[in-house]
């Protein structure tokens, strides 16, 4: 089993763990002040509470869940660039049919993690399936590009996109400053960040508002392209097949578009110790979700089609702008706001997700040791979340940050694959494995196969980022073997005091103590 509390030199480990259980603390709900504490670590007014141990608190209820996913599925991608699929299929009628397969491969995606989410009851999405089905080593890859790549630059470029819209309409007839747009996309990252650290619920709550907020306007657009459909505007839709493309080729790239827009239904996996009753609510999350998702796409397209030309999608940078100039007159404002609220939301559900990601990582031992604290009175990951924003802050200083997202398609897509092969896996040698959530053995066959294609695409249309993204995933190599593996006793002497000031330091700092495996999650994924 992977260790829960790394070894630390000197007899320090003890001291920490005297630490961590002679502190005790009441449980209080997220929304209500701390109360008063007297040395014994009791309420002066109460008697003393029974022993708590120190775990990330079930705060994410089914509602949350559900606009956790949602929320994430749904970026800015739909509102500014959903010509990619239009470019490729050449049509309507066939572009239509590529965002039902997507969203059909989605779902049988979402349904996969749906069942190793319940049987294996750990955060961490999946990294902790490839670690429970395949062990360490690929499990720590996975995390290396997670680390190096896909979190701090999807987080960054999401957090560029709010700031572009939210300060272009100051500078209506020229470009933004550029420093005016990296600076306030580093103070979203900063606020979401703290949001986060304050309260599991505050992230919540911010989840929720955005995911309503885009949602309604996505009807809005859907309710207005029916409308123009009920008053004749239909001629985009005859023939609506005609001048297709049916190059395998040009099909595959529509589709990886279309897959591009569907990606988040994995959000609620990275945090399944934190949802209430997981194995009902996790399932059921995802069920709610994935349908919702599809058909807003699917109509949502329908309404752009009905107003646009295929010459208008394909010259617009943002197409639901044009819709909106189009059709909502002197309320065009709306789109822009909606698309800013839309990154904030999908930032905000990142910042979340991969922050469980590094926690878990490094409760296993891939990453520091102090990255695995929570704060005392609060259950939040604190150290996790302020490593996940300096990341993200980091890339914010690439000037070419949009051409980083190039380097991580082959690698999120083989990732997702081995961790739907290791679903196999485990049903091959654990098949007594207690799994409340049991699918046919079709959908993840079926997953897998098609994972194969999406991950020979790129290397076909785009080998040279895509051997820059299997460089950086190998990259990961050296730091796992000569650092990873070394046993904590064989380090040299001046490092581990290093490491055992900085740890110690932001353990002060963050008021925060080594998290406990829930001993009820460790059985059952076992």
């Amino acid at each position: 089993m992977p260790r829960v509390e790394a070894a630390r030199p000197g007899g320090e480990k003890e001291a920490w763990n005297a630490m961590a259980k002679t502190t005790h603390y009441a449980a209080a709900s997220q929304g209500d002040p701390p109360a008063k504490a007297v040395p014994n670590g009791t309420s002066a007014s109460s008697p003393p509470p029974p022993e708590e141990s120190m775990q990330l608190k079930k705060e994410i209820s089914l509602l949350n869940g559900v606009c956790l996913i949602v929320g994430n599925m749904i970026g800015s991608g739909i509102f500014v660039s959903p010509k990619g699929v239009l470019m490729y299929s050449d049509s309507y009628g066939l572009s239509l049919v590529v965002w039902a397969v997507g969203g059909l491969f989605s779902v049988f995606g979402a349904l996969c993690y749906a069942e190793l989410g319940t049987t294996i009851k750990k955060s961490g999405a999946s990294y902790a399936y490839i670690l429970e089905a395949f062990g360490e080593l690929p499990a720590f890859i996975r995390l290396w590009t997670s680390l190096l790549i896909i979190e701090p630059t999807s987080q960054a470029v999401i957090a560029i996109t709010f700031a572009n819209y939210l300060v272009q309409p100051i500078f209506p007839s020229c470009e933004a400053p550029y420093l005016a747009g990296r600076l306030l996309a580093a103070v979203c990252i900063c606020l979401l960040t703290f949001v986060n650290c304050a309260y599991v619920k505050w992230g919540t709550r911010v989840q929720d508002l955005s995911t309503y907020a885009k949602v309604l306007a996505l009807i809005a657009v859907i309710i207005a392209g029916i409308v123009c459909i009920g008053q004749g505007r239909s001629e985009n839709f005859a023939d609506s097949f005609e001048g297709s493309s049916w190059q395998v080729g040009n099909i595959a790239l529509a589709l990886y578009s279309a897959l591009f827009s569907y990606s988040g239904w994995d959000t609620l996996n990275f945090v399944t110790e934190e949802i209430k009753n997981p194995e009902r609510n996790l399932p059921l999350s995802i069920g709610i979700s994935m349908p919702i998702v599809t058909v807003i796409y699917i109509m949502t397209n329908v309404a752009y089609y009905s107003v646009l030309s295929k010459t208008d999608i394909l010259a617009s940078d943002a197409v639901a702008v044009t819709f909106a100039d189009r059709v909502f007159g002197v309320m065009n404002w709306t789109i822009p706001l909606a698309v800013a609220l839309s990154c904030f939301g999908g930032l905000n559900a990142s910042i979340l997700a991969a922050s469980r990601l590094f926690f878990v990582g490094s409760r296993e031992g891939h990453l520091p040791d102090a990255i695995c604290m929570i704060h005392v009175k609060r259950f939040t990951p604190v150290p996790a979340l302020l490593f996940n924003g300096a990341m993200a802050l980091v890339y914010l200083c690439v000037e070419d940050i949009f051409k980083l997202i190039n380097y991580y398609s082959f690698s999120y897509w083989f990732f997702v694959g081995l961790s739907i092969a290791g679903q196999l896996y485990l049903r091959w040698k654990e098949p007594s494995k207690e799994r409340p959530l049991k699918l046919s053995i079709i959908f993840p066959v079926v997953f897998c196969l098609c994972t194969i294609f999406l991950v020979a695409v790129p290397l076909y249309t785009d080998p040279v980022n895509s051997a820059i993204g299997i460089a950086i995933a190998a990259s990961g190599l050296p730091f796992y073997f000569l650092v990873v593996r070394v046993p904590e006793r064989k380090r040299p002497e001046c490092l581990r005091r290093a490491v055992a000031s900085v740890t110690r330091l932001i353990q002060i700092l963050c008021s925060s103590v080594l998290t406990e495996m829930d001993p009820n999650t460790a059985a059952k994924s076992q």
